[in-house]
């Protein structure tokens, strides 16, 4: 699996692909993850990746220009035979897990993310495949959104996890040991009785109580 960033801010990614379960696939090449500078592709001294937006207006806009000359650049050296361009956009569909186990099918994700006011919307009609959100929220830029779509889709590609049951775990409401936490005098937060009962099922059904 290949994801392909496109950023004015690849930096931002360092700490996040060089930590933790991420950096372990990386390094048994389970995953391929490439940040790719926007700058890069324009042709003026300043590097410009922006303009005022048509029709007026605050802030900025990402030209469509350089979008299109780094992904297209991307595209041609991949290999990939199934692939997607991903943009982020609050208008976006809605990320789900559903969509996640669907990418995690794929042999590369190129992520396109936009900064300002938005990025010319010529890129979401004509050349991304999808467009995304991932929650009723506005964020600074999609960097964090492709950084969220990027453990969630690698959970499910084999081998990314330890336990393969950990993939699909139902998020139940969990506890361990010190069986009774005091706090302070007179107080005392305990582990359900039932978790300690050694009843599988009886725990089971809590579990699904507790989703």
């Amino acid at each position: 699996m290949r994801f392909d960033i496109v950023t004015i801010f690849p930096n931002i990614f360092n700490g996040f692909l060089s930590e933790s379960l991420l950096s372990k696939a990386q390094a048994k090449k389970l995953l391929t993850i490439k940040t790719h500078y926007l700058r890069d592709w324009t042709t003026d001294r300043h590097q410009t990746v922006d303009g005022k937006p048509c029709g007026g207006g605050p802030g900025l806009v990402f030209k469509v220009e350089p979008i299109y000359k780094a992904v297209t650049d991307i595209q041609k050296k991949s290999k990939a035979k199934k692939s997607k361009v991903v943009l982020f956009s609050p208008r976006g569909q809605k990320f789900t897990n559903e969509l996640a186990k669907k990418y995690s099918k794929l042999d590369q994700i190129i992520f396109i993310c936009g900064r300002y006011e938005g990025v010319d919307e010529r890129v979401a009609e004509h050349l991304a495949d999808e467009v995304i959100s991932t929650g009723d929220y506005v964020l600074n830029g999609g960097e964090v959104a492709a950084m969220v779509v990027i453990e969630a889709v690698s959970r499910h590609i084999p081998g990314f996890m330890h336990k393969e049951e950990s993939v699909s775990k139902d998020d139940h409401a969990s506890y361990t040991k010190p069986e009774i936490f005091s706090p302070k005098k007179g107080v005392n937060w305990k582990v359900p009785k039932v978790l300690l009962s050694g009843d599988h099922k009886k725990i089971s059904q809590w579990r699904k109580n507790h989703t």
